[in-house]
C-alpha cells in the first residue's frame, strides 16, 4: 500500500510535535505595550541563595527588543523583609539581569518596574513568588 507524500509528511510533524522538549519556565508579564518574559535561576527559587533572574523585554505589538530600558526588581516578604537589585542589560538583546537574595523561605509580593526609554512612563508587574527553604533545610525548622 502506497501512501501519498503528503500523508507521510504530515503524520512525522505530528509525531515530532509530540515529542518532549524544553519547558518555557518562564513568566509572561504584561504591560500596555510591552511583554516581559521572567525567569528565576534556579527554578524554584531558595532562600539564602543567590537567585539571578534574566527578563527578557519585547515590545508587545511587533515583538522587537527593548535595548534602551531601565528597572529594577524588588521583593517583600511576609515578615518585612525587602530584597531589590536594579535590572541589568546583558549581552542578548532585549535581555536584562538581576540578582536577587530571599532571605526567608514562603511566599513573597515581588515586583519588576521597567521604563522602556526616556519618553515613556515608568510600569511595574507585579506577582506572587514562592520561595522555598535553602537546600539542606527541612520547612518545619
Amino acid at each position: 500500500m502506497r501512501f501519498p507524500m503528503r500523508t507521510i509528511l504530515l503524520a512525522a510533524l505530528a509525531v515530532a510535535a509530540c515529542q518532549p522538549g524544553p519547558r518555557d519556565l518562564s513568566m509572561r508579564l504584561l504591560t500596555g505595550d510591552m511583554e516581559l518574559r521572567v525567569l528565576p535561576d534556579p527554578v524554584p527559587p531558595r532562600a539564602r541563595e543567590t537567585v539571578r533572574y534574566k527578563v527578557v523585554v519585547r515590545a508587545r505589538e511587533t515583538g522587537e527588543p527593548i535595548e534602551a530600558g531601565r528597572g529594577q526588581i524588588f521583593a517583600t516578604s511576609r515578615d518585612g523583609v525587602n530584597a531589590y537589585d536594579p535590572l541589568i542589560q546583558g549581552p542578548e538583546l532585549g535581555t536584562y539581569y538581576a540578582t536577587m537574595h530571599f532571605i526567608t523561605s514562603g511566599e513573597w509580593a515581588v515586583a519588576i518596574r521597567f521604563q522602556r526609554d526616556s519618553t515613556k512612563p515608568l510600569e511595574r508587574m507585579d506577582w506572587m513568588q514562592e520561595v522555598f527553604p535553602a537546600r539542606g533545610e527541612d520547612k518545619a525548622k
